[in-house]
């Protein structure tokens, strides 16, 4: 079990949500793993962009089948050596899989960045501080200003920082 240190947040699920992002998630299961395996081939070390933003592979181990999982996901810098991921889920009522995965196992947690693979801290950001790292990402990625009017769930905000 997870020290206090490395404990991470839940917020309750929420009572509403874009039910189209369950189902897009659910039709581009099949293709998910190509889109990892692209982009662990980077070959450099500066990360690759969709959308205009900085893609970032996230390697979880699951919740309740223990084995190792991977997705793509934005990672925006926050600083020297840190990156700010969220669990938006495109403003479902749910979390999404890979957060379960982090806070079941959050000292079992590895990003890519390009062509970096390394084991990754994760800290749940809340209150203000997730507040402005949120504002922050959304106003780097548009795509995020619109979530949280589509779900009444606070969407969790982590940074990710290489484990020392």
């Amino acid at each position: 079990m997870a020290d206090q240190s490395t404990k991470i947040y839940v917020p309750p699920k929420g009572t509403r949500g874009t039910r189209v992002m369950d189902f897009v998630f659910a039709l581009m299961k099949p293709f998910a793993g190509r889109e990892v395996k692209r982009y662990q081939k980077a070959d450099g070390p500066e990360p690759k962009l969709f959308m205009g933003f900085p893609v970032l592979v996230l390697t979880t181990v699951g919740a309740k089948s223990g084995q190792e999982r991977s997705t793509v996901l934005g990672g925006f810098p926050d600083g020297d050596n840190a990156w700010l991921i969220i669990a938006s889920k495109g403003g479902s009522a749910t979390h999404p899989g890979w957060f379960h995965n982090i806070a079941a196992n959050p000292d079992k947690v590895w990003a890519q960045i390009g062509n970096r693979k390394f084991k990754v801290e994760c800290k749940s950001l809340t209150g203000k501080e997730r507040e402005d790292a949120y504002n922050r990402v959304a106003s780097i990625a548009k795509a995020y200003q619109s979530y949280p009017t589509k779900t009444d769930r606070e969407i969790p905000v982590l940074r990710l920082t290489p484990a020392s």
